[in-house]
């Protein structure tokens, strides 16, 4: 018998099209409605601008930009997950996100061998739920994904962005 049978990890769960996705809560430091963000000049198609939160300019990375997926305009449904790991910071902007649910460790599988490489990278596993399957998120590597796009930092590795005004 694994050491993990019997247990279960908070989990906060969130929509991209129909996708749904989940990360671990202990990183989640705030999840809120989509306020103002601020366009950075240069900054990558995904990385939509950044916001304050508690003080603090972070990156706003538009997951559905970032996961190549088609973008669609904000709406009353959107939100922005404050992720947060050690020092770092990213807001996460979302479909929707409502939902709090304990996932049994057993159920959290790691991701299929074929998708190395393409989504592998960002999917720490996806768990096999009775009335659903979850992606779980690698929260490190979405927060590799902010390093070097805050309001200060350039980046020479992927297509600028026109900022919009």
């Amino acid at each position: 018998m694994s050491d993990n049978q019997g247990r279960s990890e908070p989990f906060i769960l969130f929509k991209i099209a129909d996708i749904t996705f989940g990360v671990p809560s202990h990183a989640v430091e705030q999840l809120e409605m989509i306020g103002e963000i601020t366009p950075v000049p240069n900054a990558p198609d995904f990385v939509d601008g950044v916001v304050s939160s508690r003080g603090r300019v972070i990156p706003a990375i538009n997951l559905r930009a970032r996961l190549g997926l088609e973008r669609i305009p904000y709406n009353l449904q959107t939100r922005l997950i404050i992720l947060c790991a050690g020092e770092r910071t990213v807001g996460l902007i979302v479909d929707s996100a409502r939902e709090f649910i304990f996932i049994p460790t057993e159920a959290i599988q790691p991701p299929p061998e074929e998708l190395s490489g393409l989504s592998g990278d960002y999917l720490e596993g996806i768990a096999n739920l009775e009335d659903r399957l979850v992606c779980i998120l690698n929260v490190n590597e979405v927060l590799d994904w902010a390093d070097g796009y805050g309001p200060s930092s350039t980046s020479t590795t992927t297509e600028p962005r026109e900022a919009s005004t």
